[in-house]
């Protein structure tokens, strides 16, 4: 895999296959607001072999339509959308479809929003002027299970988690904690993360293991100092 991108292999139970075994065909849903960079996205996905497109939208209520008629395995999605949070569809899809993997596209290299469409599950963030070489990796690794971000947001982003925790947090967990140092209570994180409250409480106690802190308050300090909510 290219070393110009971040990459972090998750086990989800499914077996990669062997180097003389064909991989299994992808079927893809494509969101994005402007229909020539939808039918740009299309067009290059549709040019790679063992890719099929089976729906593409311009809205978030029209992408949830396809997903939930078609079941892809990946759905290539805009960060910005004019109907809604891409953020909050990715959390709900993935609450609802969990064998649903999201690549996220985006214009904007800032490495916080990459953080935060990770930490909502998306497995995927590419920027659109690399689609054309990185949105294809980023596809077949996401049906794998596994993490691509573009460069240059890569090397930003584990500069970022490094520095906020320490690289000790993952995605999710540091967007847990980004939640409890804005005052929001289990209940609360749980409803903007589409998670249990127990799922949540989970998160916290691995969070106070591994920062090594006790109390709420120290979390918070811990956030603050590291500058967490300015991301």
């Amino acid at each position: 895999m290219s070393a110009r991108a971040l990459h972090l292999v998750e086990d989800d139970g499914r077996r990669a296959p062997a180097a003389n075994e064909p991989e299994a065909r992808i079927s893809i849903v494509v969101g994005d607001d402007h229909p020539a960079m939808r039918t740009s996205l299309r067009r290059l996905l549709e040019s790679f072999p063992g890719f099929d497109v089976v729906g593409e939208a311009g809205n978030l209520a029209l992408t949830c339509k396809h997903v939930d008629g078609h079941r892809p395995d990946v759905l290539v999605l805009d960060l910005r959308m004019p109907d809604g949070s891409s953020i909050e569809t990715i959390n709900d899809l993935r609450k609802r479809l969990p064998a649903l993997h999201v690549v996220v596209v985006s214009v904007d290299d800032t490495p916080g929003f990459a953080q935060r469409a990770l930490a909502a599950g998306a497995s995927g963030f590419v920027l659109k002027d690399r689609a054309d070489e990185d949105l294809p990796q980023a596809v077949r690794g996401a049906a794998r299970g596994e993490e691509f971000v573009s460069e240059p947001v890569a090397g930003r982003l584990a500069q970022m988690r490094q520095a906020l925790t320490g690289g000790r947090l993952s995605s999710r967990e540091t967007e847990v904690l980004r939640l409890i140092a804005l005052g929001h209570t289990s209940s609360e994180i749980a409803q903007h993360l589409s998670l249990s409250p127990r799922t949540i409480e989970t998160h916290r106690a691995h969070i106070h293991r591994k920062l090594e802190v006790r109390t709420r308050a120290e979390l918070v300090s811990y956030a603050l100092r590291c500058g967490l909510l300015s991301t």
